[in-house]
């Protein structure tokens, strides 16, 4: 059980609602005498700037974080509190919300599981990658779903040549590769035909797109393997993007180095609702 006394709130001020829910929700935590900061952007959006605190300095201050927005509001904290393994709760403003746990319509319920700590932590593996070119290394990332290698919309295939710990794995001609984490494994990944993977299991998953190829399929390797990707191609539209977030080019005979990340996630999960729930929900359409 956590001991919580003081919680951060982060919020994506371009979704709907989103000024009137984070308002609420600094009113019901503050009814609850729990001390409260609120990101900048936030602080401006309610005018409460006696509350605002930088990002950067949440690790200072908070014991937990809420997130306003959708899935990639959530990513991105992710990647921005990974030192820190600060416990993150999503809050739902988006469409999917897969990575979500609460929903506006229910911020009391929340608020109250929350600081009578009835809750669970996930702890969600992250990946790290870089980007070698002539020996120098580039574009140091970290990721909590997927690192994706492709091809501009408009050219032709590109070859990727997949090293395993230094063994030669496969070669996928297509449109790129995906590499994802579990919690990734129902994003981009689920998109190009890559299986489920559950969160609790520790595994990379290697996931082609568009290969041109009726036998190249997904793979699963341990969690504690060295993936290097090889790029070669017959023009220079190629590029790596983190989390659909992040993005910067690539050249030809570029490597792409990819291994677990020593950072985790911290996700926090009602105890009452299984990740199988959650797939039947937010992916099949059906309900509890």
């Amino acid at each position: 059980m956590y001991l919580l006394t003081t919680i951060g709130i982060v919020i994506n001020k371009d979704k709907e609602n989103a000024c009137t829910v984070g308002q609420e929700l600094v009113r019901l935590l503050e009814a609850n005498n729990a001390g409260v900061y609120v990101d900048q952007v936030m602080a401006d959006l309610i005018d409460r700037q006696d509350l605002s605190l930088a990002i950067a300095e949440f690790h200072k201050c908070v014991d937990i974080v809420f997130v306003l927005g959708g899935d990639g509001t959530l990513l991105g904290l992710a990647r921005e509190l990974a030192p820190y393994s600060i416990p993150i709760l999503g809050i739902n403003l988006g469409h999917l919300g897969f990575l979500s746990e609460a929903e506006p319509d229910d911020l009391p319920h929340a608020v109250d599981q929350i600081l009578d700590g009835d809750f669970c932590v996930e702890h969600r593996m992250m990946l790290e990658c870089e980007v070698i070119r002539e020996g120098r290394r580039l574009h140091p990332s970290i990721a909590l779903n997927d690192i994706g290698i492709a091809k501009g919309s408009f050219n032709r295939m590109i070859k990727c040549k997949v090293f395993v710990d230094d063994l030669y794995a496969a070669s996928f001609n297509g449109d790129g590769v995906i590499v994802s984490t579990p919690t990734g494994s129902t994003a981009y990944s689920l998109s190009a035909g890559g299986p489920i993977v559950v969160p609790y299991i520790n595994a990379i998953v290697l996931t082609p797109v568009a290969p041109h190829s009726l036998t190249a399929r997904p793979i699963v390797l341990p969690a504690d393997e060295e993936i290097h990707v090889v790029v070669e191609a017959t023009h220079q539209d190629i590029g790596i993007t983190i989390d659909g977030q992040q993005g910067y080019p690539l050249e030809v005979n570029d490597e792409i180095v990819i291994r677990r990340s020593p950072y985790v996630t911290p996700l926090i999960k009602w105890k009452a609702r299984s990740f199988f729930q959650v797939v039947r929900k937010k992916l099949q359409g059906e309900g509890d």
